[in-house]
Parts: structure tokens; sequence; C-alpha cells
């Protein structure tokens, strides 16, 4: 039974019923596919509805977790206790001369291509990745050496206690998948991107080429949350799990993909145990091989069935 269901039942009264969702299974939210479901799935329309819905969440001692494409994310089969608020309708995004203004929401890859047909250069790395801003800005997401620590101007946030702030490039503290961010669980409610103006044809000429290495790559084909561990310092995860030879190891529908052995996949009907069994057998096989720790860059949230 829905211990929170009398609190949705507040929360629709303001925030309307199509952005309250009740044990709403999470591998419809997720990239992996994977998840059991939440008590309660928030999906608000403003900034004051968000403030709104966290300072309601710690007035009653509620459990809260926000998310934004769900694209770096794995939940487990038992769920997740409590609410999460997902950003997804903070999907507004502006350009104003140089610089691109967007809701935390918004996906990465849609401001890369707002950025191009604008003429503006800085964010053709981010063409091919799945995340939102939100998310993106928590992790400094990168690729193809970029990173959005180098085409980022500010950021409002709002913190624990329901204060909003507006933080500058150096208060975000970027560093490799991490940030002020991740550290004080703020969440991101708007970014502001500084970018330059550049050659049309030579940014679309770029993001088609990192769009066909990624093809060429990664098994896009498949659900995953891209790359699974992080990178160890003066290694690389891909090459470290192919040398331990994982490469095609499974369990269960998780597998080690053969295309690409950084990502973990989903062949189909995976659950997150299998992910996370597999998961440790990477981790277990490289450690003994290499003597070497692979963390997970993947957030793993929930509860086991």
């Amino acid at each position: 039974m829905n211990q929170y269901k009398d609190f949705a039942m507040e929360l629709v009264k303001w925030l309307g019923e199509e952005n309250v969702k009740i044990d709403e299974p999470m591998k419809k939210h997720t990239s992996f596919k994977v998840g059991g479901p939440v008590d309660v799935l928030v999906t608000p329309e403003t900034y004051d509805q968000v403030k709104e819905t966290i300072e309601l969440a710690k007035k009653n001692n509620i459990p809260y977790f926000v998310i934004g494409n769900g694209s770096n994310l794995l939940v487990k089969d038992g769920g997740v206790r409590g609410i999460i608020i997902k950003l997804c309708k903070l999907d507004k995004v502006t350009v104003e001369g140089e610089n691109i203004i967007a809701q935390g929401g918004v996906l990465l890859s849609k401001i890369s291509s707002l950025a191009a047909k604008h003429s503006l250069t800085g964010l053709e790395f981010a063409s091919g990745i799945p995340g939102s801003v939100g998310g993106a800005l928590t992790m400094n997401a990168g690729a193809y050496n970029g990173e959005v620590s180098q085409v980022i101007e500010s950021s409002l946030v709002i913190d624990k206690q329901g204060n909003f702030i507006r933080l500058s490039k150096e208060d975000l503290e970027l560093g490799y998948r991490m940030s002020s961010i991740l550290k004080h669980s703020y969440t991101v409610l708007e970014a502001v991107f500084k970018l330059k103006k550049g050659d049309s044809e030579k940014i679309y000429a770029r993001i088609d080429d990192l769009g066909r290495r990624r093809r060429e790559k990664q098994p896009l084909e498949y659900p995953s949350a891209g790359s699974t561990f992080k990178r160890p310092e003066g290694y690389f995860a891909a090459k470290l799990i192919e040398d331990s030879g994982l490469k095609g190891i499974h369990v269960g529908d998780a597998e080690v993909s053969q295309k690409h052995s950084g990502f973990i996949i989903n062949k189909g009907n995976a659950t997150a145990k299998d992910i996370l069994d597999l998961i440790e057998v990477v981790q277990r096989t490289v450690k003994e091989k290499f003597d070497v720790d692979l963390h997970t860059e993947v957030m793993i949230i929930g509860q086991d069935k």
C-alpha cells in the first residue's frame, strides 16, 4: 500500500492530476528501461512548484530525489520510497546573443542543436549526450574533449532549504564527474551557457562527425546509461574491462557490450539486479587482474525487491 497516497492527493490539488502520478514504474523514466515503482512522481512546471514540492516534502518528512531525463540513473527493482521530482517540464530555452539560457529539464542535445542553428560554437560535443541540462551540470558531462565546464557561465539552483541561489562558474566547482551541485544536493533550475560565434558549416560538420563516431563505437540500439564506470586515474575503464576478458559477458539480459565494453546494456528484459550483479562481476574481476577500483558513473537509487 502506498503510504504517501494522502500526500499525493494534496499535491494534486495545486499541481494538477497531470503532474502527479502514484506508484509510477520508473522503468518508464530511465534510459536503462528498468526499475520498480516510485511512491509519487511529480513533474512540476515552474520554479515555484519545484520549491513548494521540496518544502512540502521536508515539512512532512518525506524523502525526495530530483531527476532530469533519467539517462544516468539505475533504479532498483523494489522501487523508490517517497517522491521523485522529474524536471522534464522545465523545458524552456532562449538565445540571447552568444548566450543560451536553458531550464534544467531541457535536453543537452536540444541546446547543442539550437546553438548550431544560431552559428554558436562550443556545444558540438553535447550533440549526442542524452541527459538534461540539470544532470549534465551536476555531473559536468562531457565527451570527445568537450565538457560542460568549458561553456557554462552560471546556474540558478534551489538548495535543500528551498532557497534560490545563483551560482557562478567558480561556485559550481566543476571537476571530473563532480560539482558543488552534487556535493550540496542542489536542484538545477536554469543554466546560462556562454558560447562563441562560429562557422555554421564547420559546426554542423563537427556534429555530423561525432554522431557518426558514436553510432560506430557505441551500442546506441540498446537501453543503457552510457558509460557505466568513471575513468580511473591513469586508465580507461573500457580497456581495463576488455583486457579482463569481460566483453560480451552477461547476467540475465544485462551484458557488457561487445561493441563498447565501457557500456553495460539491457538486451531486452534485464532487471536492475541483473545490471547490479554484472557491475559487481566487472568491478571484482578488474580489481583481481589489475588492482584498479572501478567506481560507477551511473547513479544508483531505490530498494531491492
